[in-house]
């Protein structure tokens, strides 16, 4: 390859770089024509860590393993003794060291659902936090669908919605058609709201404010599933960049020291 193909090569990427983040925004902002909700995940906050686990654990883990991630390795972690996670966070017949996986066969998973479950382990890196937030948020009832539910950001989803106790029971609001059943010769929306497109029509065992708290907690814990190593990062991050300023000024004065005579 001659330094001018080169040349072209890395103006194309470029090209296709920059048209890539100048899109980015409208196309990642949006999931299905609904304007995706902030996750406002804080990996700092442990509390909420572990009351995200609680969930993950209670609702999620009977269908969906998270197998790169170990029990012990989870509690230490999210600042849990082992005590703590064999109470709250183990079921019978599983041990610390343990992978958390599932009990169903994936034949048995997908003979039910029409799919196996996938695994979660990375699902949050996968998708995006906010994809992740919004997609909890936005189950609603749908007689169309084989469970009797659908999703505004996964249309057509095959997993049943396991948080409606919680949540309680949404319907598409009047005004709201669902994607690609607009009205004939008129202009696609904009993305909608959440709002906009749902309505609560019969109340969970928590208020709405509660289960948006709960969803964001278990949105944070599959976050950090996505990537345990960055709660380390964290907390070894500050020291690091400690150690850079006095080494700055350190060698700063060794510079001046060594070269005063020239100077």
């Amino acid at each position: 390859m001659t330094a001018r193909d080169s040349m072209k090569c890395l103006a194309c990427s470029l090209a296709l770089v920059t048209a890539f983040a100048l899109a980015s925004p409208k196309a990642l902002a949006t999931g299905g024509g609904i304007r995706l909700l902030n996750a406002e995940v804080d990996l700092g906050d442990r509390a909420a860590l572990q009351r995200g686990a609680k969930l993950f654990v209670n609702y999620c883990l009977s269908c969906h393993s998270a197998s790169f991630m170990r029990y012990q390795r989870m509690g230490r972690d999210l600042g849990l003794s082992d005590e703590q996670v064999k109470k709250n966070l183990l079921f019978a017949g599983k041990k610390l060291g343990d992978q958390m996986t599932v009990a169903m066969r994936a034949d048995d998973a997908k003979k039910w659902f029409g799919k196996a479950p996938p695994d979660l382990s990375v699902i949050a890196r996968a998708r995006g936090e906010n994809w992740l937030y919004t997609y909890l948020m936005t189950f609603y009832e749908d007689p169309n669908r084989p469970v009797g539910t659908n999703n505004l950001v996964f249309d057509g989803v095959g997993m049943p919605d396991v948080l409606s106790e919680l949540r309680g029971s949404q319907v598409l609001r009047a005004h709201a058609a669902p994607e690609g059943q607009e009205a004939e010769g008129k202009e696609p929306p904009g993305p909608r709201s959440v709002n906009e497109t749902l309505q609560l029509e019969r109340a969970g065992l928590m208020s709405p404010a509660e289960f948006r708290r709960a969803m964001k907690d278990l949105t944070g814990f599959l976050v950090y599933l996505g990537e345990p190593a960055k709660l380390e990062r964290y907390r070894v991050g500050g020291w690091v960049l400690l150690f850079l300023v006095i080494f700055y000024w350190l060698c700063r004065g060794l510079y001046k020291e060594y070269w005063k005579d020239v100077h």
